[in-house]
């Protein structure tokens, strides 16, 4: 059994509702060591806290996602500041850009928020957790306004040029089960170019559920299946792959815990 790091999983989300307890009570006998819960916007960073504090593997990034900013206000960073100060957030996330949607907030006021929670990642010197869906060349250039925060682009869909980008300015670069899908041909020429000390690897739960289970609700047990991609295209055994991951994670989020 692989014991491995989910670096992005959603368990506020209402896809859990039914069972969420029980899911995550069953998650460490699955080799699941770790679990990093980011919000999407103050209500579920709010309940990412109140999980990270149930469960003492489970920790909480808090930030407002670009497709739930509509209503953005800045007063809505003094929240987040008081999140943030609870010992186990360790990210400013998930934030980003995301002009896939066509109903999603203007790109103007995703760009002004995006601004705004790295600017307080900076204050704060916490890491912050990417989402770039079709904002490529917009989220890269925001993200090298701000230098001296360090982060990782979540469920990675970029190209390798915009990786190597990445990895110059010290960005780490997580994984989904999205890169056991056929068209994954993309995502797996990054996989093999990168140095595994940029690798993090994630569920997205309950989204991008990888093959063989997709179509059904994603959870962490199932993050073994991207590490053994991960060691099938690195040539590596999926031991190493897991551990390497692992202690990536607990690097990239100051965990010393476990």
């Amino acid at each position: 059994m692989l014991h491995v790091f989910d670096t992005h999983a959603h368990y506020d989300s209402g896809a859990f509702n039914a069972d969420r307890l029980e899911v995550l009570a069953a998650l460490p006998e699955q080799g699941v060591d770790l679990i990093l819960n980011p919000g999407c916007e103050l209500e579920s960073s709010r309940t990412a806290v109140e999980l990270a504090e149930q469960f003492p593997f489970v920790y909480a990034a808090v930030g407002v996602h670009p497709s739930d900013c509509g209503d953005w206000q800045d007063s809505w960073l003094d929240e987040l500041r008081t999140l943030a100060a609870h010992p186990k957030v360790k990210a400013i996330g998930e934030i980003g850009l995301d002009y896939y949607w066509k109903e999603n907030p203007p790109k103007e006021l995703q760009k002004q928020v995006l601004r705004r929670q790295l600017e307080l990642a900076q204050e704060l010197d916490l890491p912050v957790i990417i989402h770039d869906r079709e904002a490529h060349q917009d989220c890269l250039s925001i993200v090298r306004e701000y230098p001296q925060v360090r982060g990782v682009y979540h469920c990675y869909s970029g190209s390798l040029e915009d990786a190597k980008v990445l990895v110059k300015l010290g960005w780490m670069i997580s994984f989904t089960g999205v890169v056991t899908y056929k068209n994954a041909r993309k995502a797996l020429e990054v996989i093999d170019w990168l140095p595994m000390d940029r690798i993090m690897i994630e569920t997205d739960s309950p989204y991008l559920t990888p093959e063989p289970f997709r179509g059904k609700r994603n959870d962490s047990g199932k993050v073994h299946l991207v590490a053994e991609k991960i060691a099938q295209v690195k040539g590596l055994d999926p031991e190493e792959v897991a551990r390497i991951t692992l202690e990536n994670g607990k690097r990239f989020f100051n965990i010393k815990e476990a």
